[in-house]
């Protein structure tokens, strides 16, 4: 009996255990597959169906259906990110702190993470109640609004939840003294507006910002708690504004197009598309002096044309191409430097998450954006590899001799052929006017999803899983982020904190040239330490008025501002692609630092090009 039973017991704790590592998984799994089937259902049926129907019928409900079901991955997927500790953060402090400390200021973290999950959960079960007295109806699906709006209070619960497992595992391991010292550090934080001390609003906001950013708190939630505490001090506006706006401000269908760009990328990466894609640059580039550096830089190129994304990029072609360099007798620290400058061309060539986030943001046509980015992105290439030639030549390494011709090349062409028809996909169907680029993602992650299962067969039941919760996770980082973004801004204009900072900057100069320059030099600056796409959510608000009034056109100044992040993507000291880099060559991140330095200085001339002269950029857009 005895042994009985504890053989029930373990079941049971194994059962439970489970449940709280995959609760998510299966909901994830099913919604991320959902939208991606919907959206191609909904061009298909564009295209394809109508045509045997005469025009009749209607697939209305699509668009609508898979926003909501967007929404709530988005915000299911948030718990993931919290326990595996993924989310976008400035660590620049934090590890810089004696590792005793690291512990409670973590602690710290996940409490001010805590208030927010626990005022939007509270808010948003409010908000359902509201909407299950006063019922409004979804137009397209007709469905109450509270069933989607049901995401707040079990999205921001599952969020809490992790949370505190995460404070209780941290108090295990550290100690009940660091966890009692983290509460006492987190109330002292919130004292001031809870004690109803005097402050400007500007001051809370700004304040509060940096504050949260010091103590390492995720980039999004540190916008929405300093949002949160402006709310509480000042009094501007309803708290529950937050919980409102957590929902109505990524119900969009152009912020859909994030997920489905993340998925194309690991769905075609899974299937050994980087093995061809650098197998085809080697057969053309490969004989040159330099010729494998030059093959990782034209692989980049094409890469970035899938993944849209720098650190994917220097992941998924460092990997193969660092250590093949360095077999090849390069200098260690050149490889690595060349992989994370080539990496950062990931978010200029188009698909770029970040155009999409910046296209948002300020109402500008991502298309346009996109076609925008197409020589800036190549003219950074070319003078990477111009670089990689000659430094190359004068350190002797030379390119590799083997037998090379036409059928060579031909053949490296057609084993590549099916990843280099994604770019074709995308921006043919943006810009043969048959797919909006949301559309266009998501028929980019169907049929990378298809190639990737059932051609390069890397996709299988053993990693399929695994593939789709990175997917959720790394998009849900972005969406949270652009949702508090989102509350941040109307703070902000509230209070006319961009208008005011316009105002200041005019004040000073009015010369085009001068403001660009110094925008230039603030961008490089904080993308050093601040990650693009939080950077654009949170400076477009306050640069884009400034620059559209000394007559910079929009989609030009997204390129200037991509550029700009871009090249801090690589930028010591705490520029991500040199992480990924130097962590798969395993060297130090100072010496890798060193190397790249005259790289930076050349990426930094072409980003002088594209800011004085706009046609690099605009030449191809129409009015």
């Amino acid at each position: 009996m005895p042994t009985s039973q504890a053989t029930v017991e373990a079941s049971k704790g194994g059962l439970l255990g489970w449940l709280n590592e995959n609760i998510e998984k299966p909901f994830l799994f099913a919604g991320l597959l959902a939208i991606i089937l919907i959206i191609t259902f909904q061009t298909f049926y564009r295209y394809v169906i109508t045509q045997f129907t005469d025009g009749a019928g209607s697939a209305v409900w699509t668009e609508e259906l898979a926003r909501f079901i967007f929404i709530w991955i988005s915000y299911l997927a948030a718990s993931i990110a919290i326990k595996n500790r993924e989310n976008i953060r400035v660590d620049f402090v934090y590890d810089r702190l004696p590792a005793k400390w690291q512990p409670t200021f973590w602690i710290v973290n996940d409490l001010c993470y805590l208030v927010l999950g626990v005022v939007v959960l509270v808010m948003g079960t409010d908000l359902v109640r509201f909407q299950i007295r006063f019922p409004q109806i979804a137009p397209a699906l007709q469905i109450p609004y509270y069933l989607p709006y049901l995401i707040l209070p079990i999205g921001f619960g599952l969020m809490s939840l992790r949370l505190v497992q995460d404070i209780w595992k941290e108090i295990k391991s550290a100690g009940i003294k660091s966890g009692i010292f983290a509460v006492a550090i987190t109330a002292a934080i919130f004292a001031p507006v809870l004690f109803g001390i005097d402050l400007a609003s500007t001051t809370i906001l700004f304040g509060y910002f940096a504050i949260f950013l010091v103590v390492g708190v995720p980039i999004g939630i540190s916008l929405g708690l300093a949002s949160l505490v402006t709310l509480v001090g000042s009094g501007t506006l309803p708290v529950d504004y937050i919980a409102q706006v957590s929902f109505t401000s990524i119900d969009s269908f152009p912020i859909m197009a994030i997920p489905f760009f993340i998925a194309a990328g690991i769905f075609m990466g899974s299937g050994g598309l980087s093995t061809r894609l650098l197998t085809l640059a080697d057969e053309m580039l490969g004989s040159l002096p330099g010729g494998m550096a030059l093959a990782t830089i034209a692989t980049c190129m094409f890469f970035a044309a899938i993944s849209g994304s720098g650190p994917a990029t220097v992941a998924a072609i460092g990997s193969l191409t660092i250590p093949a360099m360095i077999e090849r007798g390069y200098d260690k620290f050149f490889a690595c430097a060349i992989v994370a400058a080539a990496g950062a061309i990931g978010v200029m060539i188009p698909p770029s998450n970040p155009f999409v986030i910046y296209g948002v943001a300020s109402q500008s046509s991502i298309g346009k954006l996109f076609i925008a980015g197409v020589i800036p992105g190549l003219l950074t290439g070319l003078v990477l590899m111009s670089f990689s030639y000659w430094y190359s030549k004068k350190k002797g390494w030379m390119g590799e001799a083997k037998e090379r011709s036409p059928k060579s090349i031909a053949k490296a062409f057609w084993d590549a052929k099916l990843a280099l028809m994604v770019p074709v996909i995308v921006l043919g169907g943006i810009y043969g006017g048959l797919m909006t680029p949301t559309e266009a993602a998501a028929v980019a992650a169907f049929y990378g999803l298809f190639v990737g299962l059932f051609v390069y067969k890397g996709l299988n039941m053993s990693n399929i899983v695994g593939a789709f919760m990175e997917v959720c996770s790394t998009s849900a980082i972005v969406i949270i982020l652009m949702a508090m973004a989102t509350v941040f801004g109307y703070v902000m204009t509230v209070e006319q904190v961009p208008a005011k900072i316009a105002a200041f900057i005019l004040g000073v100069t009015e010369n085009k040239i001068l403001i660009l320059l110094l925008i230039n030099v603030l961008l490089l600056i904080i993308g050093t330490f601040m990650e693009a796409l939080a950077a654009i959510v949170i400076l477009v608000p306050i640069l884009l008025p400034i620059v559209t009034k000394v007559g910079v056109d929009p989609v030009h100044f997204g390129i200037i501002m991509v550029v700009n992040l871009a090249i801090g993507f690589a930028t010591p000291p705490v520029g991500v692609n040199l992480f990924v880099a130097s962590s798969v060559a395993k060297v130090k991140l100072a010496e890798v630092s060193k190397q790249i330095l005259p790289i930076l200085g050349l990426m930094i001339l072409v980003l002088l090009a594209v800011t004085y002269i706009p046609e690099l950029s605009l030449m191809f857009i129409g009015d």
